[in-house]
């Protein structure tokens, strides 16, 4: 290729990149953009009476009255593996970061002799009746708001009636299935 027909190339690449700067340049002089002070777009909603009520009290969980005469102890037994860590089962038991359970089903709350119970579970009246656990073990914070129980719950009514069949079954009389 000549060196002419290289150099008129050159120079149309160099003249489109000037021409493409230069009409940077002058557009940005000819035209002054509003930007928004922020960058969103605001939805505007009307309020109903629903979003301006108060939040919904939690779900009551299902009853577990009538699955306790089906429930499977031994399934309950498999569960409160997870509970082994804070709370003892056995007769005389030491109390852990939690109450010593044996016998809890029928007693009262606070029923555990030397334990720093809550204030919250202090003021509990009426004994730990099977609905009342079924509550508890589904959600202790809501049951009784101010609980030191850091526990989430069992959201299946059969993992509940598991572990209540089996809390039943420590005690020396058991309270009868309703």
């Amino acid at each position: 290729m000549a060196s002419s027909t290289f150099n008129k190339i050159f120079m149309a690449i160099l003249t489109a990149t000037l021409i493409a700067l230069l009409a940077g340049f002058v557009s940005k002089k000819l035209v002054h953009p509003n930007f928004p002070a922020e960058r969103a777009y605001k939805v505007e909603v009307q309020e109903t009476e629903t979003a301006a009520a108060a939040p919904a009290a939690p779900a009551e969980p299902d009853p577990v009255t009538p699955l306790l005469a089906a429930a499977d102890p031994a399934a309950g037994q498999k569960l409160v593996k997870a509970c082994a860590a804070c709370h003892s089962f056995e007769k005389g038991g030491a109390n852990k970061v939690g109450p010593n359970l044996w016998g809890i089903v029928g007693n009262k709350h606070a029923h555990a002799e030397g334990f720093a119970y809550s204030d919250a579970m202090k003021a509990q009246e009426g004994p730990w009746d099977y609905e009342h656990l079924n509550k508890f073990l589904a959600n202790p914070k809501a049951t009784i708001p101010g609980t030191k129980m850091n526990f989430a719950g069992l959201k299946k009514v059969e993992d509940r009636a598991a572990l209540i069949a089996y809390l039943r079954t420590l005690s020396d009389s058991p309270v009868a299935l309703p």
